[in-house]
């Protein structure tokens, strides 16, 4: 089953179990799958399904953030919640461990030298760890491996 199936079988669920807080997350990530198809005119593979989930949700924490700053905490909630739902589509997270091993490898196999190189390295880990790892945390431990 894609995860495309598995979103819209989601939804029939809460439906039927009259979540409402669930049933407008998954709504809303429908609607914006279907947005990317159609202005892509593809159909999406998990992999892009995953890349539409993963904005969404840091659209969401950038929401909590402003939330949390006006003094909205009955908006910081839904919004929270949403995160909780989209999340539960994300493939399971790396280790800082697991992610170590993989800019190590990534510096090897590119044979990066400096900080000009730093193009090479995510070129190699941005397919491994899409969705799987915070990219910005991931360019942060690039740039203090490239500066050793």
């Amino acid at each position: 089953m894609t995860l495309k199936q598995q979103i819209n079988d989601d939804m029939k669920q809460a439906m039927k179990a009259r979540d409402s807080v669930r049933l407008g997350a998954i709504r809303l990530l429908m609607a914006a799958i279907k947005q990317k198809e159609v202005d892509e005119q593809v159909e999406l593979d998990d992999t892009a399904v995953t890349a539409v989930i993963d904005k969404m949700i840091k659209q969401r924490r950038d929401s909590v953030a402003q939330y949390k700053a006006g003094g909205r905490e009955d908006l910081v909630e839904a919004e929270s919640a949403e995160i909780d739902v989209l999340s539960g589509y994300m493939p399971q997270p790396l280790s800082e461990a697991e992610i170590a091993a993989l800019i190590e490898q990534a510096v090897a196999d590119s044979g990066a030298a400096g900080m000009q190189d730093m193009g090479k390295v995510m070129a190699l880990l941005r397919p491994k760890l899409a969705g799987r790892a915070d990219m910005a945390a991931v360019s942060a431990l690039i740039k203090a491996r490239l500066a050793r």
